[in-house]
């Protein structure tokens, strides 16, 4: 069903529960509790046209159909000036990006016409000090993990939390290798 009035959409990557846990710990502790009212997201992209939204589904459950599940590297933290991240690398998924934004062109913000850079935040808008302390204590062990990503999934973005409108699994043949 079609959100009225119309709203943006917002696309993410459903990740393993393992990986959901931990940044999702990780988000609980250091993202400003105020700001705070989403599990921690690999957004793919950030407004989507709600009007198109059967086409939109209809092209997910597709992808989702030819797509196997992705296994990430969790590669490396990111300092984003007032947060900190964790950079994700999958080529499959940079693969799958650029056909959606392929097909979905016209009705992309300039923010999703731009290249993914595939990444989880798990504190932001909070002083820069704060940041650079989180950031230098988190790089201080980190080691590069797995992480997979296992599916599509479709928001209704309302101004606080968002609405779930629709979850795609990635079914897809593995890669041969």
């Amino acid at each position: 069903m079609l959100p009225e009035p119309p709203v943006p959409l917002i696309l993410t990557l459903t990740l393993d529960a393992a990986a959901q846990a931990f940044f999702d710990r990780l988000r609980q502790q250091h993202f400003p509790p105020e700001r705070n009212y989403l599990a921690a997201h690999l957004t793919l992209f950030h407004h989507l046209s709600s009007p198109e939204l059967p086409n939109l589904l209809e092209q997910l459950r597709e992808e989702a159909h030819q797509t196997p599940p992705l296994p990430l590297t969790v590669a490396s933290l990111l300092f984003m000036g007032q947060g900190v991240a964790y950079r994700c690398e999958n080529e499959q998924l940079l693969d799958l990006h650029r056909r959606l934004q392929r097909s979905w062109g016209p009705t992309l913000t300039p923010q999703d016409r731009q290249p993914l850079r595939p990444h989880v935040t798990v504190q932001n808008k909070v002083a820069a000090p704060r940041a650079r302390a989180l950031f230098e204590q988190l790089s201080a062990d980190f080691t590069a993990f797995q992480a997979t990503g296992q599916g599509l999934h479709l928001w209704a973005y309302r101004g606080g939390p968002w609405e779930s409108l629709a979850e795609f699994a990635l079914e897809g043949p593995a890669a041969r290798q």
